[in-house]
């Protein structure tokens, strides 16, 4: 049997939205279940995000550190953001990200992974790339504010990552992932098997 996540849906009686906010909403979906009763679902509609594992020639990664205020922690975490634009094209997003955050661009870029979240209760979707021939950005650095004015910027390699991923002491999921998906790719195929950039993504279908 091939393991594979599969498309479904099922029938969904009614819908509310309780909560719109700037970015996000919560959403109250009254959701038919097998046995034919229905029962409520609350969950959270994300436009969807991009990640960027930047990988030097010295093997270190480009983190940052930055507050987040649900968790009430400083985390270390690779340079993220949101789609901001239905049926952006999700490398532009991630190339933008990665000058706004860290002012470097890159030379190379693949897809490492593309995951959910937290979709029991999101259904805030991130692709993963990884970018590598990386150097300084032209221009002037983007202006940040409010979080981000307070960001730290560090280059950590990638075996020093691991460790505080799998010691517990590194918690940003799309840090996690992409580490640990980068180390995979190395031990299986190599990352010259990784998708092409503008591989397709079903969870946010884009124009190129």
């Amino acid at each position: 049997m091939a393991i594979k996540d599969t498309p479904e849906e099922w029938t969904v009686t009614g819908t509310t939205t309780p909560f719109t906010g700037a970015k996000t909403s919560v959403r109250t979906d009254r959701v038919v279940m097998p046995d034919g009763s229905t029962a409520t679902r609350d969950y959270q509609v994300h436009p969807g995000s991009v990640a960027v594992l930047a990988l030097d020639d010295a093997d270190r990664v480009l983190v940052l550190r930055q507050y987040r205020h649900p968790v009430r922690q400083k985390l270390w975490e690779i340079p993220a953001g949101l789609l901001d634009v239905p049926g952006e094209n999700p490398l532009h997003a991630a190339q933008r990200e990665l000058y706004e955050e860290a002012h470097v661009k890159a030379g190379d870029w693949r897809v490492l992974t593309d995951v959910y979240t937290t979709p029991g209760g999101c259904d805030e979707a991130v692709r993963i790339f990884l970018a590598r021939g990386l150097s300084e950005a032209e221009g002037e650095r983007f202006e940040v504010s409010e979080e981000e004015a307070d960001m730290e910027l560090a280059r950590v390699p990638v075996d020093e990552l691991a460790r505080g991923v799998l010691a517990g002491e590194l918690h940003n999921n799309c840090l996690v992932v992409g580490v640990l998906s980068l180390i995979a790719a190395r031990a299986g195929d190599g990352l010259s098997a990784l998708r092409p950039a503008d591989a397709p993504w079903p969870a946010r279908p884009f124009t190129v």
